[in-house]
């Protein structure tokens, strides 16, 4: 159950007073702690996706009027992709005032799709008890700069190309991709996947697929091993401070 101190905090991170507090406390309800899923956020991410996709698109259009239809729709499938929905999340503290089930509860490792899922129902929220423009304000800011750096990258996130690049200069083995564990059914699986070169381990990352997991297990690798590090605007850079087109 998400407790007053927790609402009230989270009304501090989404920068709105709720009229009706109980939207928020369902959208940061997970299924696990609930009799019914109707109960959790689950049907508030459904909404909350289409509001972020829309103000996304929003801002492609009227801010990158020299872009054709192919070009907005690669952008937009980076910025409101799971990844980086899980990111914003993990930014924001979002995740750690979510009310989890008792199996849930000390998991280190959120799966992405929780993370992703708790930002777009939060987002509904926003949208049911402010309207648009309190949504759109709230991700405006989230979401401005993982545009501009898809645009700047060229819309290539390939880390698990850069990882091999950095192996080779440095002549270490090739990196190896470890599936460490896999949930759900066998049309939606998740896969936890970790970056071993030579006898070292990094960071293990999981994906809505293999090959998502081992980018995001490439990307843990190379922060780890200083070759990519957070600039103060919250992007991946080189270390030497230069915009990395691998990643953003």
């Amino acid at each position: 159950m998400v407790d007053d101190s927790v609402l009230e905090s989270a009304q501090e991170v989404l920068g709105h007073s709720f009229s009706d507090v109980q939207i928020l406390r369902r959208a940061l309800t997970h299924a696990s702690c609930t009799d019914s899923r109707l109960d959790s956020y689950e049907r508030l991410e459904f909404l909350g996706d289409a509001v972020l996709g829309m103000v996304t698109c929003q801002i492609i259009y009227a801010e990158h009027d020299d872009l054709l239809e192919g070009e907005m729709t690669k952008i937009k499938s980076i910025v409101v992709s799971r990844d980086t929905c899980a990111e914003i999340t993990g930014r924001l503290g979002l995740i750690d005032l979510v009310a989890l089930g008792k199996g849930m509860q000390g998991v280190s490792d959120v799966p992405t799709s929780l993370a992703a899922g708790v930002l777009e129902s939060v987002i509904a929220a926003l949208y049911l008890d402010g309207g648009f423009d309190v949504a759109s304000r709230f991700i405006r800011p989230l979401i401005e700069p993982h545009i501009e750096t898809a645009r700047r990258n060229g819309h290539q996130q390939n880390f698990k190309s850069l990882l091999q690049q950095f192996a080779q200069q440095e002549g270490a083995e090739a990196p190896r991709y470890v599936v460490l564990d896999e949930k759900g059914p066998d049309h939606a699986k998740c896969f936890k996947i970790c970056v071993e070169i030579g006898a070292s381990r990094y960071d293990s990352a999981w994906g809505q697929s293999k090959k998502q997991a081992e980018q995001q297990a490439a990307r843990k690798a190379l922060v780890d091993l200083g070759v990519l590090e957070e600039s103060d605007e919250g992007e991946l850079v080189v270390a030497n401070g230069e915009d990395e087109s691998a990643g953003g």
